[in-house]
């Protein structure tokens, strides 16, 4: 029988928004059938590296400043390079998320940044499976992917709100990548037992 697939959810957050996302893609792996742990990448610790390293897909997550991710979730990817020199995370699956203060506010940079880091630790990379919502004029701001983003899930609450005010659309939306990924890997997992039989 094909094991729960494991799932990481490496993050960092400034103010707790971002921390709401994380723990709504929890919830959705976790309804899907995913083993989760959050691991916040600017308090990591040994044992937690050693998390990563084991689990069967990684989600990277981080508030979108200036124009891509948080310095300390860059302080985080630069410390994988000897795990990319190794290729630990070769073939692992890799999703991301992000929130800003801005609609737009740059947020596809820092999910391009996430899917570029997936590639180079050869990690196969799941978008967010979504259309947009709110892109006619029978839709609204309540629909899941409400922003229109496709390599991952973005948020947007405004600056000046508390974590609690995090759109709940945008909560969804998190949920539903959190599923996507914990499905993707039940199917990756799957596949790999399959051809293990096949070749045995």
């Amino acid at each position: 029988m094909t094991k729960k697939p494991r799932v990481a959810i490496a993050y960092y957050s400034g103010y707790g928004h971002t921390t709401v996302l994380a723990k709504a893609v929890e919830a959705g792996a976790v309804e899907a059938g995913a083993e989760v742990t959050l691991i916040r990448v600017d308090t990591i610790t040994e044992e937690q590296w050693q998390v990563l390293d084991a689990a069967d897909a990684i989600v990277f997550g981080s508030p979108t400043y200036m124009g891509s991710a948080a310095g300390k979730f860059h302080v985080f990817a630069e410390s994988t390079s000897k795990r990319w020199v190794a290729e630990v995370w070769s073939d692992k699956v890799g999703a991301g998320f992000t929130n800003a203060a801005c609609k737009a506010g740059d947020k596809h940079s820092t999910l391009g940044y996430f899917a570029t880091l997936g590639a180079q630790h050869q990690m196969n990379w799941v978008n967010l499976g979504l259309l947009p919502g709110w892109h006619t004029s029978t839709e609204s701001e309540n629909d899941l992917n409400r922003l229109g983003y496709f390599n991952g899930a973005a948020a947007s609450t405004p600056a000046d709100l508390p974590p609690e005010a995090v759109s709940k659309a945008d909560i969804a939306t998190a949920e539903y990548l959190g599923e996507r990924v914990a499905r993707h890997t039940a199917v990756v997992l799957a596949g790999r037992e399959a051809l293990a039989a096949t070749a045995a």
